[in-house]
C-alpha cells in the first residue's frame, strides 16, 4: 500500500512536512483508557466502500498520550488514484487548542491533471470536500484546521519526454465531537474520510448525494501498483 507521507502536528494547525516516526507501536491500540479503547474498535470495525483500502499503520507517539493511524490508498483496478493518512489522538486530560479530548489529523493527495491544478478554485474545492464529507454523514465536530497544496512538476533536458505532473494534498484536522461515554463516532468520521479520498481520487459517490459535488476526472494514464 502506498502510504502519505509526513508527519502529524498536534492538529491545531493542521500538519507539517517532516517524516512521520514510524517506530511508534500505537497503531495496536490494545492500551489505553476505555473511551479510547472503544473508539480504535469502532475504527476496526468500521464497515467502508470496497474501492478504499485501509489498514493500520505505526501512529506517532509524541502528539498525545495515546495515537492510533491507519492509511488508505484508493484502487481503481490498478490505478491507485489517491492516499492517505488518518490520525487518531486522545488525550484524556483535554487539550486547549482541540477544545476535547480526541483529534483526527490526516493526510490526503491525489495526482491531478495539470489543467486542474491550474484552476484558481482548486483549494477552495478540495477543503468544502472535507467539510462536506462530514456534513453528508451528519457528524458534529470543532475546530478544524488545515491545509491544501498543490505542487506541478515540469521537466527538462534528458527528463523532457515526461509528462508534467501535478499534486494536490490536503492535511486537515478536526475535533470530533463525544458522544455516550465520552467516545466519538469514530467509524462515522472514517467513513467520511474514505468518502474524501474517494471524491479527490475522482470516483463517483457511493450513493445519492448533492448534485453541487463536483469530484475529479479519471486519470489518463494508469498507475500501476
Amino acid at each position: 500500500m502506498a502510504a502519505a507521507q509526513g508527519r502529524l502536528s498536534d492538529g491545531a494547525g493542521g500538519m507539517d512536512d517532516a517524516k512521520g516516526n514510524a517506530e511508534a507501536e500505537g497503531h495496536a491500540g490494545a492500551a489505553g483508557p476505555p473511551a479510547f479503547r472503544a473508539a480504535v474498535e469502532a475504527l476496526r470495525a468500521a464497515r467502508l466502500r470496497p474501492q478504499v483500502e485501509v489498514e493500520p499503520t505505526p501512529a506517532p507517539q509524541r502528539l498525545a498520550p495515546y495515537a492510533y493511524a491507519v492509511e488508505a490508498v484508493v484502487i481503481d483496478g490498478e490505478q491507485e488514484l489517491a492516499d492517505g493518512r488518518l490520525v487518531l489522538l486522545h488525550d484524556p486530560a483535554g487539550h486547549d487548542a482541540w477544545q476535547g479530548t480526541f483529534r483526527l489529523v490526516t493526510l490526503v493527495r491525489a495526482e491531478l491533471e495539470p489543467e486542474m491544478a491550474a484552476d484558481p478554485l482548486l483549494p477552495e474545492v478540495c477543503w468544502s470536500w472535507l467539510t462536506g464529507a462530514l456534513q453528508s454523514r451528519g457528524l458534529t465536530y470543532g475546530e478544524p484546521s488545515g491545509t491544501v497544496t498543490r505542487a506541478s512538476s515540469h521537466y527538462f533536458g534528458g527528463l523532457s519526454e515526461r509528462p508534467a505532473a501535478s499534486q494536490i494534498e490536503i492535511r486537515a484536522s478536526w475535533t470530533p465531537r463525544e458522544g455516550l461515554g465520552g467516545v466519538p463516532d469514530t467509524a462515522g468520521h472514517l467513513a467520511s474520510w474514505c468518502d474524501l479520498l474517494a471524491q479527490v481520487g475522482g470516483l463517483p459517490p457511493a450513493g445519492p448525494g448533492d448534485a453541487s459535488v463536483v469530484t475529479l476526472p479519471q486519470r489518463r494514464g494508469p498507475q500501476s501498483r
